[in-house]
């Protein structure tokens, strides 16, 4: 690898992950992206990876050109100008295929969680054997000493068919991506194809349906909270500072273990990871010790807190996602109201999943709603309007601009869970400001 890498759209989650690992092992490293902010540039400003706008200028013979899975010819000068002018470029999913054969590879799947448990398993294992590992959160570290590599494995568009790891977790099978996937039994087979690639050993949630029809050629283990399952969670305690469970292997207790995260969901996450240093045969005791630190990983039940206004920021853009964070939300903040402001990501989820959306959010106390962002992927027919879902919500629901944000501030003792996928984040800041203004008026 004596080429610069130049990476087009590099502001991407998986993308300026890649960007942090490689440069870490020495590599020199640019990207492009447009101009507008997005959380995960802030990591590779403090290593100052080049951002650059977009311009066909980018492109020439001394980079090695890995491009985005958003961008083509049809919406990228960067990418018209290579395809015209015969500069070769790999995918995201392509370059990683080939990047993961260094190590012993260990891939986090699933419609749900990806980037939670890649997170958690990265955390325990980097500090257990100094893994290299590549995070949905914009988060990478590479080492090329490292034996073992934890990265998160997309199933959009099937990006994870590249990839032939040794293990890997599969969360769960859920529909999602209909503008792809035409329903749940293609996203079925999307998974059971990537699990026929696993080599040493697939670990799934035994609860899913479709998960438990899964045959792979590799050794499959259930983990969940049932008698049939290999690995089980029992004893589960959920308290205000996260979840504590013991871990079987069949009869065999492995230990009990502490994650300072909330919701079932993350009781799950961390059962997987056990399974896998389990299986891999690390100590547990090390395991153990170092999922008490984990400190989440960025817009995954990230909290701040504003007076004693407490803001949760969430990732969370899918019906089984938004239940999840509201329950992690009433267990952290039982005695609060629980205010969910919420922005659909894309017009096809919207229309796909409305009524599953309406059914999530009235998990809430109170309900706002953003305008559907809608993806660089499709274009708005106008059959869906966030007026349809608003009417849909039986809990007391609101649509609110970025420019005013003030009635959220019609409650007391609350917590405001910001979800969503597309620029929530801008109704999240101007509340904040919106906070900060009454604050000091009152001084």
């Amino acid at each position: 690898m004596s080429k610069k890498y130049h990476f087009i759209g590099i502001k991407g989650a998986g993308m300026s992950a890649l960007a942090l690992l490689l440069s870490q092992m020495g590599e020199e490293v640019q990207g492009s992206d447009s101009t507008d902010y997005y959380f995960t540039q802030r990591g590779l400003e403090l290593v100052d990876i080049p951002i650059l706008p977009f311009d066909e200028k980018n492109i020439t013979a001394d980079v090695e050109l890995i491009a985005g899975n958003a961008f083509h010819a049809s919406n990228n000068v960067e990418i018209a100008f290579a395809e015209k002018n015969g500069f070769k470029y790999k995918r995201y999913h392509e370059f990683l295929g080939e990047f993961m054969k260094r190590f012993t590879s260990i891939g986090v799947a699933g419609a749900h969680g990806k980037t939670s448990t890649t997170g958690l398993l990265s955390h325990v294992l980097n500090y257990a054997t100094n893994a290299s590992y590549l995070i949905g959160d914009g988060t990478g570290k590479g080492d090329a000493e490292s034996e073992y590599f934890v990265f998160e494995s997309d199933e959009y568009e099937r990006h994870f068919m590249p990839y032939h790891p040794e293990y890997s977790i599969i969360t769960n099978v859920d529909f999602d991506h209909p503008d792809y996937f035409t329903d749940v039994e293609d996203v079925y087979s999307a998974f059971y194809d990537y699990a026929n690639q696993v080599t040493k050993g697939v670990f799934a949630y035994g609860e899913d349906e479709h998960l438990r029809r899964l045959e792979t050629k590799a050794p499959l283990y259930f983990y969940g909270f049932e008698d049939n399952d290999d690995y089980i969670a029992k004893n589960v305690e959920r308290t205000t500072d996260g979840s504590t469970f013991d871990a079987y292997y069949h009869d065999e207790k492995l230990g009990t273990f502490k994650v300072p995260t909330f919701g079932k969901h993350n009781v799950l996450n961390a059962l997987a990871v056990v399974g896998v240093a389990h299986q891999i045969g690390f100590d547990l005791e090390d395991i153990k010790e170092h999922m008490l630190t984990f400190p989440g990983v960025k817009r995954r039940f990230t909290e701040k807190k504003i007076n004693d206004v407490v803001i949760i920021d969430d990732f969370a853009h899918h019906p089984t996602e938004i239940a999840a964070t509201i329950d992690a939300a009433r267990q952290k903040y039982p005695e609060r109201e629980i205010v969910a402001v919420f922005q659909p990501h894309t017009f096809t989820r919207t229309i796909a999943l409305i009524d599953e959306f309406a059914e999530s959010l009235n998990l809430a106390d109170a309900v706002y709603l953003a305008e559907i962002y809608g993806s660089a992927r499709e274009v708005d027919h106008g059959d869906v309007k966030i007026s349809d879902l608003a009417e849909k919500i039986e809990k007391p629901a609101q649509v609110v601009t970025v420019d005013n944000v003030s009635p959220l501030l019609n409650h007391e003792n609350a917590v405001y869970v910001f979800m969503g996928a597309g620029d929530i984040q801008k109704y999240e800041y101007a509340f904040e400001k919106l906070l900060a203004q009454l604050t000091n008026n009152v001084q």
